[in-house]
């Protein structure tokens, strides 16, 4: 989306596509594609600098326990400049503070990190309810009781979503990320019937880390038992939103963007 969307409005894209994690769909609609490392910013650094690129965006999702595994050095083979940062730069690893970090490195070399969203604006979720499924009877409830408490999540950037049924904490989202936390909220409710509430951060950079949700959302939810999805309007991207409100419409699950406050 995002690269489609630069491609509309007149841009040149050059695509550095992490190994790995990177679509490789992206080579044919990119005017230049070029693989890296997760951990070779350096190489990322030197395909924008030769191409003359001066804005970036970035896009896509890092699962983060690549990060935390065994022989993660061998694995991930950090270049100097990663390894510096990763090691003695960071004050912690939290989401914010090691993107940030990214960002500060390579402005230092004359790229600015911009708004993700800039070029796919259509795909941020509107205010209101987005399926026409019947909402489970706490809905509200549950809304107002989990919202707070991910949006504190988000303050503390240890994660964006949590899984709540009749005004309890089932599950929070932490390193796992959305996905694998749904999976352990239906393992835990088995019998159903609870809501996810993803959020934006109350400070949210819209450079990096914004709440997306798509149709495998919707394919995980109903697999683990949930019954309705309440996002953060203007905040969340959604992609393949027709696929995505359709599959939530045949499995009945409640899908309601709500703004903050």
């Amino acid at each position: 989306m995002v690269v489609e969307g630069a491609k509309s409005a007149g841009c040149r894209v050059v695509v550095v596509g992490l190994r790995g994690l990177a679509d490789p769909a992206l080579r044919e609609i990119a005017d230049s594609f070029h693989w890296a490392g997760l951990a070779r910013m350096g190489r990322w650094i030197n395909v924008f600098t030769r191409a003359r690129v001066h804005r970036a965006i970035m896009a896509g999702y890092v699962n983060k326990q690549v990060m935390y595994g065994r022989f993660r050095l061998l694995k991930l083979l950090p270049d100097w400049i990663s390894f510096k940062l990763w090691f003695f730069r960071l004050r912690d690893k939290r989401n914010d503070t090691v993107l940030g970090a990214v960002a500060d490195v390579l402005q230092t070399k004359g790229i600015k990190l911009e708004d993700a969203t800039q070029y796919c604006t259509d795909a941020l979720a509107e205010e209101g309810a987005l399926t026409g499924a019947q909402p489970p009877p706490n809905l509200g409830k549950d809304t107002d009781f989990g919202w707070r408490i991910a949006k504190e999540l988000g303050r503390l950037d240890i994660g964006q979503a949590v899984a709540v049924k009749e005004t309890e904490v089932i599950a929070i989202e932490a390193i796992e990320g959305t996905d694998r936390m749904i999976e352990r909220a239906g393992a835990l409710c088995k019998k159903g019937g609870w809501t996810l509430i993803k959020v934006a951060k109350p400070n949210q950079d819209m450079r990096f880390d914004i709440p997306t949700v798509g149709p495998e959302t919707i394919e995980n939810l109903h697999r683990n038992g949930a019954r309705a999805l309440v996002i953060e309007a203007g905040k969340t991207v959604i992609v393949e939103r027709e696929k995505m409100l359709s599959a939530a419409g045949r499995y009945g699950i409640t899908v309601v963007a709500k703004r903050d406050g």
